[in-house]
């Protein structure tokens, strides 16, 4: 099973107001891209899922278009949220006293199934708190290790908090520029404090990892090849059956796009992959009918079906 994971981050603000949303409307926007998915096929393709990650404000547009198909037509389409909480709501204690922050409980009821956690943008912003607090956390050894500690329990919490509330939980993890001399133990970390407590939950819910080599994103940035992305893979996925004795799916989250789709799919330690944009020249944006190519690329490498229909949500990995 491909897992192909879309986040649309802050495509809930339009071109006009300095975003990248196309549409002055971007509730609708958001719908039609899942309409325009559903009508592509790619939401019940055989051996595909398509998970997408939305800004809190698009999640119930873009559940409410999903929910106008039929059932058959969308059986391989999740809509997920951008994050949640390290605290929720719970009957007979705290009924939501969280202002500016998701609790799981929410994201739920707005008909989310999945939430990203520690997307390499989350763990920069706490380290960025911490680090105004304590700026010797940025070259003091012993404190940028337990800076990194401290946010792995943080997010932790948030994937409990998610598990809790009936969300599945795509985890990022990832090496900085400073962490390639010591990737493996670095992922390894990342793995076994941010999914602690991971094995009494795992039988009811699903996570997968989402492998972003941090020092590799951005403009003018060298990607890793498939060597190393499978390197990378193989150390997350002996730290899940090390320190849980489950075997985590891993999909690449450096940017999953036509370009590199067909190697990333040969990479045979890789289970999907998140996109983010699909057009990165102006306008840049996000397109369905480019997420297609991404799709077809990725799958004709990894040796997948390219039919509709088939394999829904309960499938595969």
């Amino acid at each position: 099973m491909a897992l192909i994971f879309v986040n649309l981050k802050r495509f809930d603000v339009p071109r006009s107001a300095g975003g990248i949303c196309p549409s002055d409307d971007p509730g609708s926007w958001a719908a039609e891209v899942i309409n325009e998915t559903v009508s592509a096929g790619q939401a019940a393709r055989e051996g595909v899922e398509v998970l997408y990650l939305l800004p809190e404000a698009l999640v119930l547009p873009a559940v409410n278009a999903a929910r106008a198909h039929p059932a058959d037509a969308t059986s391989g389409l999740s809509i997920g949220c951008q994050g949640v909480f390290r605290e929720d709501v719970t009957a007979g204690g705290n009924f939501g006293a969280f202002t500016t922050n998701l609790p799981a409980a929410a994201a739920r009821n707005l008909g989310a199934e999945w939430a990203i956690v520690g997307h390499s943008e989350e763990r920069k912003d706490k380290v960025g708190i911490m680090a105004a607090y304590d700026a010797d956390i940025n070259s003091d050894s012993r404190r940028r290790e337990a800076a990194r500690a401290a946010v792995d329990g943080l997010l932790n919490a948030e994937v409990h908090r998610a598990f809790g509330s009936g969300l599945d939980v795509l985890f990022c993890v990832g090496e900085t520029e400073e962490e390639t001399s010591e990737v493996e133990a670095t992922l390894e970390a990342q793995v076994r404090r941010g999914l602690d407590g991971l094995g009494s939950l795992s039988r009811d819910r699903r996570v997968v990892i989402g492998y972003e080599p941090i020092w590799a994103i951005g403009p003018g940035k060298t990607p890793p090849d498939g060597k190393y992305i499978g390197f990378a893979a193989d150390v997350i996925k002996r730290a899940g059956r090390k320190h849980f004795g489950i075997d985590i799916p891993v999909v690449y989250g450096g940017g999953l796009k036509e370009a590199n789709a067909a190697e990333i799919g040969a990479v045979s330690q890789i289970d999907g992959g998140l996109v983010a944009l699909t057009r990165f020249t102006d306008p840049i944006g996000f397109d369905p009918a480019d997420l297609v190519k991404i799709i077809d690329g990725y799958t004709a490498a990894a040796g997948g079906g390219v039919t509709p229909g088939g394999a829904g949500k309960d499938g595969g990995a």
